[in-house]
């Protein structure tokens, strides 16, 4: 469900691995025509041929409708669009919510976990994929690893079973939390990283970020029920990683234009995509005031995008804070 770059690729992933019925939903009716009659995705995934099997619709509850067997729903709309697209969805024993969605809703402070919870009363069975994994890079069939969490062990097993082929590689945790906020935390990360890249600096400023980003993200998913091991794997460090050092990236790039001077309106008309950074910055920032929890770099950013406050002067600020015992969680 989602007819972006993300979920097109996640579609040739599910026929790489053996499924054959393969539906993509999208609200465009033009992208679902060019999917049917093109076997492309010409407006958001542009020269990545789909395998014929792939069909697309308009129609959400047909999307899901199958005649036997388990139905795994791919979840790839952004954060804010989750309760929308599931409500009126009926679902059945047979359904498994798979959510590919990395963010924190700004209005509940709810990552989609919480918000799946929410809008199915529970009853759903779902599970969530993360992790270190550029749409291109899966469709161009690169070796990839994620990891797939549910506190169902089975779901789990189920998801992992199903999407996992020669060159995709999936893992299985009952660390939701951990996952949901490794996920959505990197991304605000990457716009720092970027905003250093922007500004000029170099290898040092970078390895920095990273690591006391991975540091505060870490202090804010176990102040939020994580496992602290979490954060040292794929939907951690993994996809912190990625996404802090890669022009691919679009929270990267929106960084690194912030960096080199562009106005953040400018470079979100011009992107054509979501960077889900953007907005989890602000949530991330309410999370660590509620939590009670000093967070520099993500503060930092919030200060930039929110505030209209210079990179430079934040840097300095962060720079001069007290000095103190390094604590990575």
């Amino acid at each position: 469900m989602g007819g972006g770059a993300w979920g097109t690729a996640l579609a040739i992933q599910c026929v790489r691995a053996g499924i054959q019925d393969v539906c993509l939903w999208a609200r465009d009716p033009e992208v679902v025509e060019a999917i049917n009659t093109e076997h492309e995705n010409t407006r958001y995934f542009k020269g990545h041929a789909l395998p014929h099997c792939i069909r697309a619709t308009t129609d959400k509850q047909g999307a899901i409708t199958s005649s036997s067997g388990t139905v795994l729903i791919l979840l790839v709309v952004p954060t804010p669009a989750i309760a929308a697209v599931v409500a009126d969805l009926k679902l059945g024993p047979e359904h498994i919510l798979v959510s590919c969605t990395k963010g924190i809703l700004n209005d509940t402070l709810e990552t989609p976990d919480k918000i799946l919870e929410r809008v199915t009363h529970g009853f759903a069975r779902v599970a969530f994929l993360s992790g270190p994994s550029f749409a291109a890079e899966v469709a161009d069939n690169q070796p990839t690893g994620v990891t797939i969490a549910s506190k169902d062990e089975e779901v789990a097993r189920v998801v992992q079973t199903a999407i996992s082929s020669e060159r995709f590689r999936s893992y299985t945790t009952r660390d939701v939390i951990g996952v949901e906020m490794g996920g959505a935390l990197k991304n605000v990360l990457a716009i720092a990283c970027g905003i250093s890249d922007g500004l000029g600096f170099g290898s040092n400023p970078r390895a920095m970020l990273i690591t006391r980003g991975l540091a505060e993200m870490s202090l804010l998913s176990v102040r939020s029920g994580a496992e602290p091991i979490t954060l040292a794997g794929l939907a951690g460090v993994g996809d912190l990683i990625l996404t802090c050092t890669s022009t691919l990236s679009r929270n990267y790039t929106v960084g690194f234009r912030l960096g080199r001077g562009e106005t953040l309106e400018h470079i979100i008309g011009s992107l054509g995509a979501v960077a889900e950074g953007v907005n989890t910055s602000k949530s991330a920032h309410e999370l660590a005031a509620k939590l009670g929890v000093e967070t520099p770099v993500i503060t930092g950013i919030y200060q930039v995008i929110h505030e209209g406050a210079k990179p430079l002067e934040v840097l300095r600020a962060n720079m001069k804070r007290p000095l103190r015992q390094e604590a990575l969680y």
